[in-house]
């Protein structure tokens, strides 16, 4: 979710800029989870698409909700376009199609995560229900066109969908017809988050295939397991894919810094306006780009912050590291994401494991293993053999990451119980995606209509 900041500090130089990552640096015992979902909103009567405006629709949806919950509604002009949560730890947001988005707070562990995405559920389900709207969890959207699917009021959205056809050939798409689940996670220190960017980042095509849920476009079969994957393959690649000095042994925050200096800017908010500024660089906006063009010209704090929000790396920096690779999916898989990052992240002898693992895998490989995971899965060739054979040795560190961790519930139930979704794939030899395709070819009869139904939360 990328609730824009109007922090009007000053920007001076680079390292400032550099500091602010920095800054995200904590000790372990504050280590957090913040997990992020995203759904179709669907009218149940005929399955299609919830507008943003009217008695139901995704506007009447955030205002229930906010009257629910208490929560504080987020404006874009006179539009409601999210809440926050009073604490500020947690956020509602609609994506530029409508797609429903929880922004879960940072908690402590999965046991925390389940049921608050649980709750949130459910309470979604009771403003929903009698509007007739339900939710659906897959990675892409199955039946809509482009034309079909709503636009939200939101201004960086505007800014966004002008921009996107200039860069490449799917960013459209990726706006307004995929969902996702995210993981948030944090590091003590610049080798820390160096070490869990590089495994994570070498990871990232791994849970892309293990969590492909996007088989169908249109109403038809795309050919794909992950169309959201392969979309992110040309959506605008200046800002996203794989980041190749996250490779190195010595990359440090102001790698990611001199990087995201050089990537065009999306905007800049002045008085509540958006300004287009697709046109410059953020290094071009230091060097006083926008002099002459508008009175505040001068960058500021909350313009890095936003411009940190429009980069799409699969795994983006901000003062914590975010998990981007996997496709949406059914509600146990809002608990299996996190999981599965967690164990490999968060737990010193797991990650280790991970980091030797995928030492020396290359960035040719890594991508090559990109290109290939859209179509093939877990049966895409890396290093000789499946790709499945990888994902088993992975998702064992994870699961002795998350055992060592030690975290219980009240039944004395550690996390791993979180990752049965993976280890059923793995007992399958098949993926979500591929489960959907044998339905599709099977009892749907060749009909997508059939995924409102049972894939719904």
């Amino acid at each position: 979710m990328a609730r824009d900041t109007t922090d009007q500090t000053p920007l001076s130089s680079v390292q400032e800029l550099t500091d602010y990552l920095a800054a995200g640096n904590k000790p372990e015992d504050k280590f957090r989870i913040g997990t992020e979902h995203e759904k179709f909103a669907f009218f149940r009567a005929d399955n299609s698409p919830v507008p943003y405006s009217g008695e139901n629709s995704i506007s009447a949806l955030l205002k229930g909700l906010g009257q629910t919950d208490g929560w504080e509604p987020i404006l874009d002009g006179e539009n409601i376009i999210g809440l926050a949560e009073q604490s500020g730890m947690g956020a509602i947001s609609i994506e530029p199609g409508g797609q429903f988005e929880l922004s879960g707070a940072p908690l402590e562990n999965i046991h925390q995560t389940c049921k608050e995405s649980n709750a949130h559920l459910a309470t979604l389900r009771q403003i929903a229900e009698p509007m007739g709207i339900r939710f659906l969890g897959i990675g892409g959207s199955p039946k809509w066109t482009l034309a079909e699917t709503p636009v939200m009021p939101k201004s960086r959205y505007g800014i966004m969908s002008r921009y996107m056809p200039k860069v490449g050939t799917q960013g459209l798409d990726m706006m307004y017809r995929t969902c996702t689940i995210q993981v948030n996670l944090d590091f003590s220190s610049e080798a820390d988050m160096r070490k869990k960017m590089r495994v994570s980042m070498k990871l990232q095509s791994l849970a892309t295939a293990l969590f492909a849920s996007s088989p169908f476009t249109e109403g038809k079969l795309n050919g794909l397991q992950s169309w959201r994957g392969d979309i992110w393959r040309d959506t605008d690649n200046n800002r996203s894919g794989l980041l190749d000095f996250t490779f190195r042994d010595d990359f440090g925050f102001h790698d990611y810094v001199e990087w995201a200096l050089d990537v065009p800017m999306y905007f800049i908010v002045r008085d509540g306006r958006y300004k287009d500024c697709t046109h410059i660089t953020f290094r071009q906006f230091m060097n006083g780009a926008l002099k002459g063009e508008i009175a505040a010209w001068e960058p500021t704090m909350g313009d890095w912050t936003n411009h940190l929000s429009t980069l799409f790396p699969d795994v983006r920096l901000k003062r914590f590291l975010e998990m981007r690779g996997a496709d949406g999916g059914p509600w146990r898989r809002i608990c299996a994401l996190p999981a599965f990052w967690v164990g490999l992240l968060y737990e010193a002898s797991a990650l280790e494991a991970a980091d030797q693992l995928t030492k020396d895998w290359s960035f040719d490989e890594v991508n090559a293993l990109r290109n290939a995971v859209p179509a093939e899965g877990l049966k895409s060739a890396f290093r000789g053999h499946a790709l499945f054979d990888t994902a088993r040795e992975v998702l064992a560190i994870s699961k002795a990451g998350l055992k060592a961790r030690g975290k219980l519930n009240g039944d004395g139930q550690d996390e791993t119980i979180f990752l049965s979704p993976l280890d059923e794939v793995m007992a399958k030899k098949a993926t979500l995606a591929e489960d959907l395709l044998a339905l599709y070819n099977g009892r749907w009869n060749g009909s997508v209509e059939p995924v409102f139904e049972e894939y719904q939360y």
